[in-house]
């Protein structure tokens, strides 16, 4: 219990200093992802993947469900706080002009970096399709005179852990597995998620900080659809987000070093330190499809808990992502640079200096 009681104190506290600024850290900051972004841009798609319904949302301010798949923050909403923003970034199915000049979330519950994953879900909004929508927002933008502050802004990227639960491994519904093997399905992901990035860049990005695919082999829908064999998790999902992930630093890597003022970052999704927190529970009660059922009672202590339905994770651990994120030092969890070292330089030379140095850390 102390345990818990010690990272409620501390997250209280980076609350309140995530707070402090008068002025944001950046002038905008610009969300593209999958559920653990998304903030509502679901809400009106024909699609089973949607959170605007009770008890989702029970502890974000007001205690209504907004779209996002938790009990109250996501992670990105975290980071909102910590770059300074008084607001969070609104969804881009409902952002309004006025409020564009601050960045927009254009995530999307079940999308993936391949087009038709999450598509027996219903519709959904892929990584090409949050890029169009990118480029409709530059255009409103730049007619606003606002267009020069884009390579300013905050970027963060979570896509790939859907091309995986929503695509490869579920055979009866795609034929990406029955093509390729796992080392195969990483690098045609990779690079696809090449172009797209490389295409966020032509649009005028320059600090990109992207998330790997997460510990999803862990998450207890997976565990429940596919049994563990005896391990505490679905390994073999779990290696096949590892062999994506490892090329996704690579990639990193080649595009700061090949891309001219690029600063891009990866961030590692996978924790394996969830103290005494509950990780064999959801704290709400499951639909068949493994979300929350609606309106149905949820635990008390939340703040317990590690998953909040089958496949999403509570506000707690999305507050805990999110700090990692922003200031984590360790070379494997951050490559080059934590999401606040990535803000406090453009010395584009110091970012290919620190990318060799834990490369030769890591090889250790």
């Amino acid at each position: 219990m102390w345990r818990i009681m010690a990272l409620f104190v501390s997250l209280v506290f980076m609350a309140t200093i995530g707070l402090v600024h008068s002025t944001p850290r950046v002038p905008c900051y610009f969300i593209f992802g999958d559920s653990l972004s998304d903030v509502g841009n679901n809400n009106n798609l024909n699609t089973k993947a949607k959170a605007n319904y009770p008890p989702y949302g029970i502890d974000f301010p007001g205690g209504v469900p907004t779209g996002r798949f938790s009990n109250g923050l996501n992670f990105v909403d975290r980071i909102a706080e910590l770059l300074g923003f008084e607001e969070y970034i609104p969804p881009y199915s409902t952002a309004k002009l006025n409020e564009i000049v601050k960045g927009v979330n254009y995530a999307s519950g079940a999308a993936g970096i391949r087009s038709e994953t999450g598509q027996h879900l219903g519709d959904r909004i892929s990584l090409d399709r949050q890029l169009a929508n990118h480029l409709n927002t530059i255009t409103k933008l730049t007619l606003m005179g606002k267009g020069f502050m884009l390579n300013k802004c905050l970027y963060t990227v979570n896509m790939g852990s859907n091309d995986f639960i929503n695509n490869y491994f579920l055979p009866q519904h795609y034929r990406s597995s029955s093509v390729y093997n796992p080392e195969q399905y990483a690098e045609v992901l990779i690079r696809q998620y090449s172009r797209q990035l490389k295409k966020l860049y032509a649009f005028g990005a320059r600090k990109v900080a992207v998330f790997g695919a997460g510990s999803i082999g862990c998450t207890l829908a997976e565990i429940y659809m596919h049994g563990t064999n005896g391990s505490l998790c679905v390994d073999s999902i779990n290696n096949a987000a590892i062999l994506f992930n490892q090329k996704l630093i690579s990639l990193v890597d080649r595009l700061n070093s090949k891309l001219p003022a690029a600063q891009f970052t990866y961030i590692n999704s996978i924790s394996s330190d969830t103290g005494s927190a509950i990780v064999d529970n959801t704290c709400c009660k499951l639909r068949e499809d493994f979300q929350c059922q609606e309106s149905e009672n949820v635990c008390d202590e939340r703040g317990n808990y590690i998953f909040w339905d089958g496949f999403h994770t509570t506000e707690m651990a999305n507050i805990a992502t999110a700090e990692k994120a922003f200031n984590a030092i360790d070379a494997n969890i951050v490559h080059p640079m934590n999401i606040n070292m990535l803000l406090s330089t453009n010395n584009v030379a110091f970012i290919n200096k620190t990318v060799a140095t834990n490369y030769v850390s890591s090889s250790k």
